[in-house]
């Protein structure tokens, strides 16, 4: 069964050993769409936050390590470290990927970087320390770091925890921003953590008695270097998604996007250079009061992303946060599948898309717009949801697989699958 040709970046098989609720699991799909099916509480997100583990970062509930370990058995009250293995078509082929928990080097804390950062790791908050460490082995060999994901494809995902997206705290949109930039520049994700690095520090450094100026200059110059960067890269980003959501015909609205706030103008409008040095002296004047607010209060942390619902491609009709729940939900979905249309022209294959409980507010109209853009795009989609009805539109397009009891059913292959 390994030996269909690649169409995009996709799972062929999946196994998981002691991952949440599962003790073990393997599954085989042909590369095309995947229904997850079954009550809730059956593990259906658990497969996908397995799957959204093939990409860098912590994966789509951020979690720690430590949570993502399957609690003891009562009969052997202990458990296998939590793994995960897949093999994946790729635009290079076939290519087997393995990640989990290793325990010897486990210093009892976890990472908590960004959900975009390398497998270096970033320690909890200021507190200096050590994170523990997670395994990632691509074609049996150790890599460098989680940044060696990027290169074999690029994962999105949508969450019902995302549906507050527009209406939530601006960190919520950035933090959906820099994914959606990461999968396009994988350095981003390692600049982000180098700002937010120094950051840290430079808040830790204010709130001493006598901060160094020399060390304050260091910080400042740092932020400003890795900011700009930052900056320009979501600028450039996101005026490429609204090109591709403009003046598109679709059952989903054209979303209207813009950054506000933080350095994103400033790092758009001239050099680099003149960025750095207009950012290291906003730096520089504000540490009073950023001492006194206890955070930096200029910067490309600062930014958000601003979108609003348009009809006819005009900014500012309404903005999404006044939208409905279910035109919410369309903007959202309409953003996931701009960004994934990029991908796979700019990759030469389309991302794996991870969509839990994605046809929850959906009309029929809608749902099947959805489906048939998923498959325009050739991507492999793992959706999930309770009633199996809602997707009678991919019966015999899409493998189905029953998720119940702690066990995996496959109730219906695509017609012609092997």
């Amino acid at each position: 069964m390994l030996s269909r040709p690649a169409a995009a970046f996709a799972v062929r098989r999946l196994e998981l050993t002691a991952f949440r609720s599962w003790r073990r699991a393997r599954l085989e799909t042909p590369a095309r769409c995947v229904v997850l099916t079954g009550p809730n509480g059956a593990g259906k997100t658990n497969l996908l936050e397995a799957l959204s583990l093939l990409a860098p970062g912590r994966g789509l509930r951020r979690a720690r390590m430590a949570d993502l370990q399957r609690r003891g058995d009562p009969a052997t009250g202990s458990e296998a470290n939590w793994a995960v293995s897949a093999w994946l078509d790729t635009p290079e082929g076939l290519r087997r990927v393995g990640t989990g928990r290793d325990s010897s080097r486990d210093s009892g804390r976890d990472s908590t970087g960004d959900s975009t950062g390398d497998s270096k790791g970033a320690p909890d908050g200021d507190s200096g320390a050590a994170p523990a460490r997670r395994i990632l082995r691509i074609d049996g060999v150790p890599a460098r770091g989680q940044g060696e994901l990027s290169d074999l494809g690029a994962v999105v995902w949508l969450t019902p925890e995302m549906d507050g997206l527009f209406t939530g705290p601006a960190g919520e949109r950035r933090r959906f921003l820099d994914r959606l930039v990461a999968g396009f520049l994988p350095r981003h994700a390692t600049r982000l953590a180098a700002y937010e690095k120094a950051m840290r520090e430079r808040n830790r450094l204010l709130r001493s008695p006598r901060p160094d100026p020399a060390w304050l200059d260091a910080l400042e110059a740092a932020m400003a270097e890795r900011g700009v960067a930052v900056a320009a890269a979501r600028a450039d980003f996101t005026a490429r998604l609204a090109a591709a959501c403009a003046g598109r015909v679709s059952a989903f609205p054209a979303p209207a996007l813009a950054l506000e706030g933080g350095e994103g103008p400033m790092a758009a409008e001239g050099p680099a250079l003149e960025a750095e040095e207009a950012l290291k002296e906003r730096l520089k004047a504000s540490r009073a009061a950023d001492a006194e607010a206890g955070r930096a209060l200029a910067g490309p942390h600062r930014v958000d992303l601003a979108v609003h619902f348009t009809a006819s491609g005009r900014a500012g009709e309404m903005p999404a946060a006044a939208c409905s729940t279910g035109e919410q939900k369309a903007l959202l979905i309409a953003l996931v599948l701009a960004a994934a249309r990029l991908l796979a022209v700019e990759r030469g294959a389309a991302p794996m898309l991870l969509l839990d409980e994605v046809a929850a507010h959906l009309d029929r109209h809608r749902r099947a717009a959805l489906f048939h853009e998923i498959e325009e795009l050739g991507a492999q989609a793992w959706m999930t949801g309770t009633d199996a009805g809602l997707f009678d539109a991919l019966l015999g397009r899409a493998c189905f697989v029953a998720v119940a009891d702690g066990a995996l059913q496959v109730a219906r292959m695509p017609d012609g699958a092997p």
